[in-house]
């Protein structure tokens, strides 16, 4: 039996699939996402997909046999945090780093999480993909952020409010458009760390000096005497 016997058809599957360069593939992963953002999950159809990306239907069966498929690999190819590499030097200014970002994104994201939200209670997959996407991967990043905050000193190990810290934060992101029927953008989120986040963990925002309010001022060193010993 030849090699090429020996692989049979999961071989000519694979092969099939790698005439797909990346950058193509992250276009149907686009084009999807951005067609349950505006249309829901119930709405987008493959043969949708493909009218938009101008491939046939075909060739999107080839690569995921079906739409939660399509879906659930288009999630998975977010898989990276938009908050990793920040670092200010302080917990004060990361979160409040960390709150801008997360302000650009909230439309984007909570558009997605609002049309996916029926469909990922009926299927076990798309939600755990949803949680790799956009949650797991924020989640962590923003703990390692409290976690050097921890490490430098800023904040005592067993403070109680370091737990709800990513709850209050991304849980805000979904909230405000059912209660105030806006997105939260990041000056939103800034005001809301500034206000709520910082000193439930005994912290107080930097100023645009980037000084923390109510830290003594620095004293300036003792004007060194002229050479004729004058002031």
């Amino acid at each position: 039996m030849t090699s090429q016997a020996a692989d049979g058809p999961e071989t000519a599957a694979a092969s099939r699939r790698s005439k797909l360069t990346p950058e193509r593939e992250q276009e149907f992963f686009d084009a999807v996402l951005d067609q349950i953002r505006e249309c829901g999950y119930d709405a987008v159809t493959m043969e949708g997909v493909a009218a938009t990306t101008r491939c046939s239907k075909s060739t999107l069966y080839r690569q995921w046999k079906t739409k939660p498929q399509f879906v659930v690999a288009a999630l998975r190819s977010r898989r990276t945090s938009r908050l990793t590499g920040i670092d200010t030097g302080s917990l004060a200014g990361d979160l409040l780093e960390a709150a801008r970002a997360a302000g650009g994104w909230a439309r984007q994201d909570t558009k997605l999480l609002q049309a996916l939200g029926h469909a990922v209670t009926q299927d076990a997959e798309l939600a755990c993909a949803l949680r790799e996407a956009l949650i797991e991967p924020e989640v962590t990043a923003l703990r390692d952020i409290l976690c050097r905050g921890v490490e430098r000193g800023e904040v005592p190990a067993g403070h109680p409010a370091l737990e709800f810290v990513p709850a209050q934060l991304f849980g805000l992101l979904r909230v405000r458009p059912i209660l105030e029927t806006e997105y939260a953008d990041p000056d939103y989120l800034v005001r809301f760390t500034e206000v709520a986040l910082l000193p439930a963990l005994g912290l107080t925002a930097p100023t645009r000096s980037g000084t923390v309010p109510g830290a003594p001022p620095a004293t300036k060193p003792a004007a060194e005497p002229d050479a004729d010993g004058g002031p």
